[in-house]
């Protein structure tokens, strides 16, 4: 039987998702709800939910600073706010969920789904709270760590040390400075979006590499050449955005 808790500050919210779980969540056989933060601590103890909906914008205790107050977190989190680009992104970064307001019924539906994925992975849900923590304790967003969700379990790197990623289908290759690569269960495309800000460049639909790993480019074939030797070929359609795009990092880049 899954249990679910809600917590917002706003009774009408609290309703809404309520409702919205009993339509179309019906694998959620109970659910409990709290508009007061701090009761929601004593029923994160006492009911043992296994999926906590947390708002994240509360007066006086917001949905992190709740979860600081926690020892140790056995259940899975979806936050719900309305658009705070810098919280969803290092929610994103630390391969948490989030639903935007007002909720929408396929969101929630796709929401849970990956939920139900990640229950049968088994993953470490302190260590993915501990890093989103983390994160947004980081005053220079290059000092995020990103969440990789892999067979074994999650792990955390800093961007800098990510040579370039290789898009393979539903899976995404990541390669380290060094010289160990892992595999992932997201599309390059959304890694894409969460390493853009970090110096990553788009040159291919399958390639995203970091600027920081470029030694020079071979007009002739047009081939990005990297630092570790590996030569990455440059989708001719994005060659000059591509180019840019190095400019602006790279001074002096060989041709």
């Amino acid at each position: 039987m899954i249990k679910a808790l809600i917590i917002d500050d706003e009774q009408v919210a609290v309703n809404v998702m309520n409702l919205m779980i009993e339509r179309y969540l019906p694998e959620i056989k109970s659910v409990k709800f709290t508009t007061n933060p701090d009761k929601a601590l004593q029923l994160i103890n006492e009911y043992k939910p296994d999926i906590v909906f947390l708002d994240i914008e509360m007066p006086y205790k917001n949905g992190f600073e709740l979860l600081k107050l926690l020892s140790e977190i056995s259940f899975d989190i979806v936050f719900t706010t309305a658009f705070d680009k810098y919280a969803i992104q290092a929610i994103k970064f630390s391969a948490l969920d989030y639903l935007l307001k007002p909720i929408d019924a396929i969101e929630l539906r796709e929401t849970f789904n990956r939920y139900l994925k990640k229950k049968l992975m088994n993953q470490n849900k302190d260590a993915a709270v501990r890093n989103l923590l983390f994160n947004m304790q980081q005053q220079n967003p290059t000092n995020r760590k990103l969440a990789l969700p892999t067979t074994s379990g999650l792990q955390f790197f800093l961007p800098e040390n990510i040579i370039r990623c290789e898009g393979m289908g539903n899976y995404t290759k990541f390669f380290f400075s060094n010289y160990h690569c892992l595999t992932t269960s997201k599309t390059i495309k959304e890694y894409e979006e969460l390493l853009i800000p970090h110096k990553f460049i788009r040159v291919h639909k399958s390639h995203l590499i970091n600027a920081e790993f470029v030694s020079g480019y071979t007009s002739q074939t047009n081939n990005i050449i990297l630092k570790d030797g590996i030569i990455i070929e440059v989708s001719r359609r994005r060659k000059k955005e591509v180019m840019e795009e190095l400019g602006t990092y790279i001074s002096g880049l060989k041709n």
